[in-house]
């Protein structure tokens, strides 16, 4: 969703296949999700409208950008090395994009997959900073009241940022701001002329310190899991907050994905009748509620009109299709409920407020979800998700 008249914004994920210090870094998983999964994930929540580009060699990494709804720009293994600047992986990306026949961003932003906890709000943040400053480039930054020392030629000390005579309060001194390496924003035209991040005027965007990390080294990985084990509030037991849109995957979760074949090759999936009145309880209840499939069949059709929900067929991109219709709609992705079962669900899932499996869901769907149904898709699942949305009054349910 964009915010007032955004400019056109393109973010570019740098996430070569190979690195010194940590083996396959970017596909390192973290929190169950690789970490170019976590910073495309980031970028897709924004509420500036991005158009959010990885430029990988890596073909596992290619994949893995566009199963979480990313485009992909290949990039040439000569920038593929350690001496391969982030710069030159953004010069590159303009150019291929301008290959193609699209026109230049008026933003740039550079998002670094070394920053797993990086969130959309510190995205959004920075990119308003630049744009209420009128300013050329912006970074997130960290405040810093640390005292800063440096030897000289002899070996003594001499303060960086302060007089060592005056020791001055934490709430008394002015504090300094460190780079985070998470987020980076430029004006397109200014970084093409200057072919460096900072130029012009720049300013910063102070982010969470909670959120400031970067994976280099081993140590690195073991000191953001077990923040993110001490920061992880439990898993949502029960829907919370408001919800506004309820989406259903089709095979697997209102069928038991099995296909029925006749001697004559036409295909006949098996439904539960028990979830129709569970589905005419959430709309009228006044929830805008979908199907979502990529599969093209009129067996899919026909039961969406007859149950009186949108049904939207053949999409292969379920995390962009998702995003248009909570648009459409004016439904914030806060406010929707999905419901899937297998892979292609997972970009899904973590887009939404709440994310649901059916209890046969694959372990990974499962895992990701907030919460796993105990009935199985076409057996029950649909008409329990349905029952639990009911229990809202005033399509609200407190957690329990």
């Amino acid at each position: 969703m964009s915010v007032g008249s955004a400019p056109t914004i393109l973010a570019v994920i740098p996430a070569r296949g190979g690195s010194k210090g940590i083996k396959r870094k970017n596909l390192l998983r973290l929190g169950g999700r690789t970490l170019v999964a976590r910073t495309i994930a980031a970028a897709r929540a924004a509420r500036y409208d991005l158009d959010v580009v990885v430029s990988t060699d890596d073909p596992e990494i290619r994949e893995e950008a566009t199963r979480h709804g990313a485009r992909v720009i290949v990039r040439p293994d000569i920038l593929a090395t350690d001496g391969a600047s982030s710069e030159d992986v953004l010069l590159h990306a303009l150019d291929a994009d301008q290959e193609n026949g699209r026109e230049l961003p008026e933003l740039l932003v550079l998002l670094q997959c070394t920053s797993p906890f990086t969130e959309a709000p510190d995205i959004d943040g920075t990119i308003s900073a630049l744009l209420q400053a009128s300013a050329d480039s912006s970074f997130s930054a960290v405040a810093s009241h640390l005292f800063l020392w440096k030897a000289d030629e002899s070996g003594t000390m001499i303060g960086v940022n302060h007089d060592h005579r005056v020791r001055l309060r934490r709430q008394d001194s002015q504090p300094h701001f460190v780079e985070t390496g998470a987020v980076y924003v430029m004006r397109t035209e200014g970084f093409v002329a200057h072919k460096h991040r900072f130029f012009g005027r720049v300013v910063a965007h102070e982010t969470p310190a909670a959120n400031w990390i970067e994976i280099d080294e081993p140590a690195d990985v073991v000191v953001a899991e077990a923040r993110l084990a001490a920061s992880a509030s439990p898993k949502k037991t029960a829907l919370s907050g408001r919800v506004s849109g309820v989406v259903f995957d089709f095979d697997g979760v209102m069928t038991d994905d099995r296909v029925i074949l006749n001697e004559d090759g036409v295909e006949s999936v098996r439904c539960s009748r028990g979830y129709g009145y569970g589905i005419e309880q959430i709309r009228q209840a006044g929830l805008h509620v979908s199907v979502l499939s990529r599969e093209v069949n009129p067996v899919v059709q026909v039961r969406c009109e007859k149950l009186k929900i949108e049904c939207l067929q053949g999409i292969r991109d379920k995390a962009t299709s998702l995003r248009e219709w909570a648009v459409q709609k004016a439904i914030p992705l806060s406010e929707i409920v999905y419901v899937g079962n297998d892979l292609p669900d997972i970009p899904c899932l973590e887009m939404v407020g709440f994310g649901v499996a059916v209890a046969d869901a694959h372990p990974k769907v499962r895992a990701m979800a907030d919460l796993v149904l105990e009935r199985r898709g076409g057996d029950g699942a649909v008409r329990e998700i349905c029952e639990l949305i009911s229990l809202f009054s005033e399509n609200r349910l407190e957690v329990v």
